[in-house]
């Protein structure tokens, strides 16, 4: 194993923050490369268990363009560069519709393409509409099975993590939280920050400063991700979870029988409003994640804010509504994370 460094100045220090999410296309990517790579992982037992036998057949089909970019050997293609951040799945295939055709051409030129897919892989770094389209619908194929059903605990367990890391960082300072990351995955030798990974490499931050991600799915190591057509992005930190943040038993990450539970003491509309404000959002966001009218969403913020399960809080001209302790509580009993 080698090592990848991360070089800090005094102004990289400063510009460092932490976010909740690479993005839903991500976890995605990373659902399906855990599948693929028979991952035995405890804490995913249940998960596995329950989406291996659907990521097949027809199903299969379907994936194939995304799966197509994820070699068994080699790199494999940067979902989160073309989609970003995005939390809604919609929202991640728009922005890989719109993502410039040169940044695709520089995720795609240089995988080892499986010979049966060459011809295609071909087409999408040229600019095909159609490929590009197909990539699209591998996407939301892969999402539908392998992260949709589990989103709202994914979500709170990545905004805990977040949480913890800004904690850490508030008390701490960064090099507090640079020093507590994960060892011996993570190493921080100031001003250096070590990563174990099968390349050697020196990443030099120039003044960018460093994003920090929680991620679910990603699984062995740290990741550093970075723009190949914006150079003067940050580059983005994507660390594995804590072991000992997730339940062993796999009985964390469930699927119909939590949101049932919610559904049935919510309602199905209103229990999707609470979770989609887990991370934080507005009234006409939340509208267009759950394809409701934004009268409808606000309706339904009012009478969560009447029960105590969110806040809504002015943001410049816009409103920001996030869960209170009670509605997380909710949400992570429900969905499996409590006792």
């Amino acid at each position: 194993m080698m090592t990848k460094r991360i070089h800090f100045t005094a102004e990289d220090l400063a510009r460092t923050r932490v976010t909740t999410t690479l993005g839903v296309a991500a976890e995605t990517l990373d659902g399906v490369r855990r599948l693929r790579e028979k991952d035995s992982a405890p804490a995913f037992r249940r998960w596995r268990a329950s989406v291996s036998g659907e990521l097949s057949g027809r199903l299969r089909e379907h994936a194939a363009p995304l799966l197509a970019l994820m070699p068994a050997r080699g790199p494999q293609i940067d979902i989160a560069a073309l989609t970003g951040d995005a939390t809604c799945i919609d929202e991640a295939v728009d922005r890989l519709l719109a993502a410039p055709h040169a940044l695709i051409r520089l995720e795609v030129e240089y995988l080892d393409i499986p010979p049966v897919h060459r011809a295609w892989a071909g087409a999408l770094a040229r600019g095909d509409g159609e490929a590009r389209r197909e990539l699209a619908e591998a996407l939301r194929a892969c999402h539908r099975v392998a992260v949709a059903p589990y989103w709202p605990q994914i979500r709170l367990h990545l905004h805990a993590a977040r949480n913890s890391y800004a904690g850490t960082m508030a008390e701490k300072g960064v090099g507090g939280l640079l020093e507590t990351l994960g060892a011996p995955l993570v190493r921080w030798r100031p001003p250096v920050l070590e990563l174990r990974h099968p390349c050697d490499a020196d990443i030099h931050l120039r003044g960018r400063g460093l994003v920090i991600a929680p991620t679910v799915f990603s699984s062995r190591q740290a990741e550093v991700l970075q723009n190949l057509v914006d150079q003067e992005q940050p580059p983005v930190l994507a660390l594995p979870p804590a072991r000992r943040s997730m339940d062993a038993s796999g009985h964390w990450l469930v699927g119909e029988r939590g949101e049932r539970s919610l559904d049935e003491l919510l309602g199905r509309t209103r229990a999707a409003v609470l979770a989609a404000v887990a991370e934080g959002c507005g009234t006409t966001e939340l509208a267009r994640r759950l394809g409701i009218s934004p009268a409808t969403a606000s309706q339904h913020a009012t009478v969560l804010r009447r029960a105590a399960l969110i806040t809504t809080r002015r943001d410049g001209k816009a409103v920001l509504h996030m869960t209170t302790r009670l509605g997380a509580a909710l949400l992570a009993s429900t969905d499996g994370f409590g006792p």
